[in-house]
């Protein structure tokens, strides 16, 4: 059993995640660390394996250096830290660590498809539409979108009630448009790549990795 505590565990992506976990057969959740639960992120490292985050971008180095050099692998599921900033945080510690910027499954073959239509489509631009309460803008899906494609993507950032996450990648050339389009109706949807990950994180060959593409083409 993979035994895992998830940090930001009463927010509305740690609450799936919780639910996620204890639906898995090969999971136990050991620990909920939350500010409004009166639980720290050093309350529940004790007992597990991996630390599932989901707080907000200026916790997060805090949170995976104390569970790293504890020994406790981290699955990174906040977005808007630095790369560099990671890199440096976990280096050298005996915890792995993997993060994607979305772990739905659509989204990050929507991000292999753009990044092969750019190599051929003269122009691209990104849309991309979140809930209200998102922190970062844009979004981190749509900066790893943009980052895999050829040339200057612009990002647009959209924040409406009603909206989950989805995002339009936009292509243009001679008398045609090509749109890539990927839908989030539920928060359920990142589950499977959050499970995945979690399975994975342990055995990764290097620390940390970065997108849920790299676990589903490992070559």
């Amino acid at each position: 059993m993979i035994k895992v505590a998830v940090a930001g565990a009463a927010g509305r992506m740690g609450a799936t995640t919780c639910e996620a976990v204890e639906g898995a057969e090969d999971m136990e959740l050991t620990g909920r660390a939350d500010p409004s639960l009166g639980t720290t992120v050093a309350d529940v490292l004790g007992d597990a394996d991996v630390l599932v985050d989901f707080t907000l971008p200026d916790q997060v180095l805090g949170n995976i250096t104390q569970a790293t050099a504890a020994g406790v692998h981290v699955v990174i599921g906040a977005t808007g830290w630095r790369e560099e900033d990671l890199r440096r945080a976990v280096e050298g510690t005996p915890g792995k660590v993997f993060a994607a910027p979305n772990f739905a499954i659509g989204a990050v073959l929507m991000m292999r498809f753009a990044a092969e239509a750019s190599q051929i489509m003269d122009r691209a631009e990104i849309i991309e539409y979140h809930h209200p309460n998102k922190v970062d803008a844009p979004s981190g899906t749509a900066a790893r979108t943009a980052e895999l494609m050829d040339g200057e993507v612009p990002i647009h950032s959209v924040r409406l009630p009603g909206l989950v996450a989805d995002q339009d990648v936009i292509f243009g050339d001679v008398a045609q448009t090509l749109t890539l389009r990927h839908v989030t109706t539920d928060r359920t949807s990142f589950m499977p790549g959050v499970l995945l990950a979690i399975r994975k994180v342990a055995e990764l060959p290097e620390s940390p990795v970065i997108g849920l593409e790299k676990l589903l083409w490992p070559s």
